[in-house]
């Protein structure tokens, strides 16, 4: 099974990166994931069900420990022919 997850860290920072939106990202880039993609306002990654799980469970934790009040993801299981 392949899974993508999206996700977002708050509160934000318009003037630079939190410590949370930091840590987050630093565990979904370390990820074994086939596609990451990076951004100001949210991230994605792609790749099997244990790498994805292991990812999201890494990036909670790290972001909560590093500050976040809330984190929102989106998971959803993609297919071979899936955008």
């Amino acid at each position: 099974m392949r899974l993508r997850v999206e996700f977002t860290t708050e509160p934000f920072d318009l003037e630079e990166a939190p410590a949370h939106a930091v840590a987050a990202r630093e565990v979904i880039q370390r990820a074994r994931l086939d596609a990451v993609d990076v951004g100001p306002f949210g991230n994605t990654g792609e790749g099997s069900a244990e790498e994805v799980l292991g990812a999201v469970t890494a990036l909670l934790r790290d972001a909560l420990d590093a500050g976040a009040t809330r984190v929102t993801l989106q998971l959803n299981v993609i297919g071979e022919d899936t955008p």
